[in-house]
This record gives structure tokens, sequence and C-alpha cells, in this order.
């Protein structure tokens, strides 16, 4: 399997050979993937039939399973993925190649959790090395949906797992808007890129996920936006738009992309990659990012009793002013 996903502003060359492994990253892309040799990649990853382990005789310890030489750094297992990693950075382009080899532990938790499994391929395919190349760019991981409602205005949504966020995607898409996501995304302070994945719905009709809720696809997609609004979604038990401090965004931000349990392995395989290479900053710059939107961006606080069949761009108003404008 060969082909390009563009997810998180970054083109990700991909080469894989079929299999189960295939499937997983082909039903990762949401339907985004593009197959054929790859134009103008920025990122090369390749997936190997190899089982050996990548030789690390005589390489600088950097952490427990990871080494590193001249620019070049190896995980075993990375984020408990079963998938041990190669990268450097070739020239202008990263190259990252993988080799399926779980521990038994690993194995062992991949045949009881079985989708927790394939969501952790997705991360250390496609999600992890986006993010860590986008990050050598300016931007920053974020737990945040951007979206436009039916009159093109674009919202920064932030809020916590299970605020409601993908439900408001939804419903806002069905009414002729769009979203570059509804989950995680990347961004620089005035622009959102969207990292693809399917989307996870009480309303979705795929294979059953955590917490009660379904695969489904996210039609509508556009790969980036420029909000002109930040909303802190919460639940509240009557519907309430009222103006939201800078600095309480900023935490609302921070706090959500910290706790997303998306992101929870993340932090750490990025600091060994950019440690490991010499490229990027050995961490994210989340918090910057966070205040450099704040700062620009017009920001509310949204409470509604239920998220179900509501509209979010109804209710975006202060003192009769549209906000979704």
């Amino acid at each position: 399997m060969e082909g390009l996903l563009p997810t998180a502003g970054e083109r990700l060359a991909i080469l894989c050979p079929q299999g189960w492994i295939a499937e997983r990253l082909v039903e990762g892309a949401d339907g985004c993937f593009i197959p054929g040799p790859p134009d103008s990649p920025t990122v090369r990853i390749r997936v190997e039939t190899d089982r050996k382990p990548f030789p690390v005789a005589g390489w600088t310890l950097l952490a427990r399973d990871a080494w590193c030489r001249d620019g070049h750094v190896v995980l075993r297992d990375v984020a408990t993925s079963g998938f041990d990693l190669h990268a450097w950075w070739d020239g202008s382009v990263p190259d990252l190649v993988l080799r399926w080899r779980p521990p038994r532990r690993t194995r062992a938790a991949a045949l009881m959790l079985r989708e927790r499994a394939r969501m952790a391929t997705r991360a250390a395919l496609l999600q992890y090395p986006a993010l860590w190349v986008a990050s050598t760019r300016g931007r920053a991981p974020l737990h945040a949906a951007a979206l436009t409602g039916g009159n093109g205005g674009a919202v920064l949504l932030v809020g916590p797992s299970g605020a409601g966020k993908t439900t408001l995607v939804t419903e806002e898409i069905a009414a002729g808007g769009t979203a570059i996501g509804d989950n995680l995304a990347v961004g620089d302070g005035r622009s959102v890129w969207g990292v693809v994945e399917p989307m996870h719905s009480e309303q979705g009709t795929g294979r059953r996920q955590p917490h009660g809720r379904r695969m489904m696809h996210l039609s509508g997609r556009v790969p980036v936006l420029e909000p002109s609004r930040l909303a802190v979604l919460g639940r509240g038990t009557r519907h309430r738009v009222e103006e939201c401090p800078p600095e309480a965004a900023v935490r609302a931000l921070i706090a959500s992309t910290y706790a997303a349990g998306e992101l929870r392995r993340y932090w750490g395989v990025h600091a060994l990659l950019a440690l490991g290479t010499g490229v990027g900053p050995p961490h994210p710059r989340v918090a910057e990012t966070a205040a450099a939107f704040a700062d620009r961006l017009h920001c509310l606080r949204v409470e509604m009793p239920k998220v179900r069949g509501e509209r979010l761009g109804e209710h975006l108003t202060i003192e009769g002013a549209e906000a979704w404008t």
C-alpha cells in the first residue's frame, strides 16, 4: 500500500505492506488517504515486515527503550503500540521506519483491548509523526474542534472530553457547516489544522468504541480554518453565552489538551524524538499557542443543558449581536 495522507498541515507519504496494519491505517485516514505515488510529502513513513530489532549497539541511551546516534533515534514499543520506531531527519523531510515487534505484555493487552490497540496503531503511525513534525513549524497540538456555521464564520471550540464537541460538530455540518475535526488539531495562534481521524459519537453506527460511542465518518471536513471566536463549552442548567476572560480561555484550552486521553502518551514520544534527532522543541508550544489564540480572538463561555439537537451558531449571541460571523 502506497499513498499520501494530508493531516495536521503535513503530507504523510505512507508505504506499508497489505494486511491488517494497512487496513487500520486506511480506517484511521477516514477517507482522506490518496492511493498512489505521493506528491511533495513533508513526512515519509514506512512500515517494514522485518521483525528484527533495530540495531543500537554503541548508541547513546536516551531513556529506557530509547537510543540515539548522529541524529537517528530508535524507540522500542513506541507508546505501547507494539511498533519499534527508527526516525531521522534526511534533509528537509523526516523519515520514520516502523516494525511490528510487540513485547509479550503489549501483545496480551492488544488481544484483550482490541479498540485500544487500533487507536494505538493509528497514533504511532499517523498522528504522533504528524504532530511532531508540525511542532517543528511552530504549531502545537490542541484538544479542540474548529468549525463553521452555515454562514461560514469559524469558531475554535474548547472543552473537555464528554462536553459535547463532537455532537455540536455533527449538528453544524448537517446544517451546511464545515469542520477541521472534532477532537485533535494543531494550531499556531492564528490558524487551526485538523488531525485526520474518524469521529467517535453516540450518533455513530460503526464499530463500538469506549464510553458508549461508535465510529462515524466526518463529512464536511476542511484542512484548515482561521477562527474569529473562541468558545469554551460547558454544561449548565440553562442556555447561556457570556464573555469569557482571555486568561480563563487560555487555562481551559491548555487543561483540555493535557487532559486528553488521546495525547496522554504523546508528550514522552515527542520529547525523545526531538532530543534524539536534534530537531524541533523538546516540548510543543501549547501554552504559548493557547495564549496567542485567546489574545486575538473574541472569547466566549457557552453553557448548554444538552447538546443533542442543538446548533452552536443559534446560541452564539451577546446582547443580540451575532458572534458567529
